[in-house]
């Protein structure tokens, strides 16, 4: 079981991630914070897997109370703001959400905070997909892109490809978070075989992925992480 905290001083905030947190079964919430001196008193009591911090707040922000912790727990930034989202990547935060915080979103984070916690000897450098009633292996490093046609997903390889029947949000859990990003609703591309970034697309070879509004903060994760900044 995953402990965790809320760290907001917005009642609201705090309400909607414990609905998220209630309804993940491998999530237990062990205290909402107001600030982030009530958080720094559950750190010295709890072992806390998992913080949800909030960015602005008063007295101390978010990433100033990070950068306080001799060994922070694993956070997931929350706030109204885009523009901090390359000191998060700096910071090392396993996500960074933009209020209000959905579901669906909301569950990203945690399937990519559950991926961290895999060891590295145990993680697969495959998947298994089943394609024309047989499981097929494929190398995770060989996909190019997926795009979603309606019920099924093209998977796009070096040597081929696949067509199969599951959802983009399972495709994004089941592929490994620092080899794949999804930039649009219908795609997810392997950031080893960018040739390019624009401004409203991602070049593949000869393919250019269009840029999905609600993925933008995606990509921008991505140049940072990228280029090193």
């Amino acid at each position: 079981m995953v402990k965790c905290i809320v760290v907001d001083d917005e009642p609201l905030a705090q309400q909607v991630l414990e609905a998220h947190i209630l309804k993940t079964k491998e999530l237990h919430l062990v205290k909402k914070c107001a600030n982030a001196v009530e958080a720094f008193e559950i750190l010295g009591k709890e072992k806390i897997d998992l913080m949800f911090l909030d960015i602005k707040m008063p007295n101390l922000s978010g990433t100033d109370f990070i950068l306080s912790l001799r060994n922070p727990p694993a956070v997931v930034f929350t706030t109204a703001f885009s523009e901090y989202a390359a000191l998060s990547y700096e910071l090392e935060a396993i996500d960074y959400l933009l209020k209000p915080v959905t579901l669906e979103r909301f569950n990203m984070s945690i399937a990519r905070f559950l991926k961290t916690q895999i060891r590295p000897e145990q993680e697969q450098t495959y998947s298994y997909f089943k394609v024309d009633g047989k499981l097929v292996k494929i190398e995770h490093t060989g996909i190019l892109y997926a795009q979603a046609i309606k019920d099924y997903i093209i998977l796009c390889t070096l040597h081929g490809n696949y067509i199969v029947h599951m959802t983009m949000k399972g495709l994004e859990d089941l592929l490994p978070a620092n080899l794949f990003v999804r930039i649009h609703r219908s795609f997810i591309i392997g950031t080893s075989h960018i040739r390019a970034i624009e401004k409203s697309a991602v070049e593949l070879g000869k393919m250019k992925i269009p840029i999905g509004g609600n993925y933008k903060l995606n990509v921008d994760l991505l140049k940072t992480r990228i280029s090193g900044l």
